[in-house]
């Protein structure tokens, strides 16, 4: 390798591998993070020491440096192309494991024990379109019992059912909705969560992704006879039997 002049080029011409990464538009950018790092290498290593690091560590350095700029990074979109490729999507099959022995429980049934509820499967739906299902907690316990009532029909997306994608951190994940309801006039996807995580960041990533996949799902069922998609987002703690669908998706919905 041939040396460089600045340390801080070691750095910089890393950072230039990545495809997202302009350096005639961030010039100044690249030099002022490259700066910060040797800064800290020559904090306690001599100069010599320094350069060697950066010499056969230039990849991973500027790869962790990639890192922490996409934790910033923003982006201003123009506009999106929409593509439907399908008109309807199977119901993907559901797997479910229970201990041996353990019978189908009757989802209207309170659950003493609440911490035994992510082993237990149960069943006795009217309106789901399976006929058993799982719960992570009572709260999802009875917003079953709540779709049950007040939907046409109702389920638990088995994972890769929708293709939502949200960024976090540095990373792309994929979300499944915890419910999916129908009724007359509106398709519903439903998301109970603690009170205490509703304005968690990784919560409103997810929300801002569905309710985005929901305006575009909107736009093209309206324009072929379909429902409107929205999306809710519930507090746990005001979810009771007692409740309506039609009073929680008022409060709660995103349209």
């Amino acid at each position: 390798m041939q040396p460089e002049q600045r340390l801080e080029d070691y750095v910089v011409r890393g950072l230039m591998d990545f495809d997202d990464i302009s350096y005639d538009d961030h010039a100044d950018l690249l030099y002022d993070l490259a700066g910060q790092l040797v800064r800290h290498l020559r904090s306690y290593l001599s100069e010599e020491d320094a350069r060697n690091v950066l010499i056969y560590y230039q990849q991973p350095i500027a790869a962790f440096v990639h890192a922490q700029m996409q934790a910033h990074q923003w982006e201003r979109a123009t506009g999106y192309d929409v593509v439907v490729s399908k008109g309807f999507t199977a119901l993907k099959p559901c797997a479910y494991t229970a201990r041996d022995g353990e019978p189908v429980h009757d989802f209207r049934q309170t659950v003493e024990d609440r911490t035994r509820i992510p082993q237990m499967l149960f069943g006795g739906f009217q309106r789901c379109l399976y006929s058993l299902q799982k719960f992570d907690s009572d709260t999802e316990r009875r917003l079953a019992i709540i779709l049950d009532r007040d939907s046409q029909k109702w389920f638990r997306p088995a994972p890769g059912q929708f293709r939502i994608s949200y960024k976090h951190g540095v990373s792309q994940h994929d979300y499944q909705p915890d419910f999916v309801a129908e009724i007359t006039d509106c398709i519903y996807m439903l998301e109970p969560k603690a009170r205490n995580e509703m304005t968690g960041l990784e919560v409103l990533a997810k929300k801002d992704a569905a309710v985005t996949w929901c305006a575009r799902a909107t736009a093209h069922t309206l324009s072929n006879g379909g429902k409107p998609w929205k999306y809710v987002l519930i507090p746990h703690d005001v979810i009771a039997e007692n409740m309506t669908l039609a009073g929680l998706v008022k409060e709660f919905s995103f349209a």
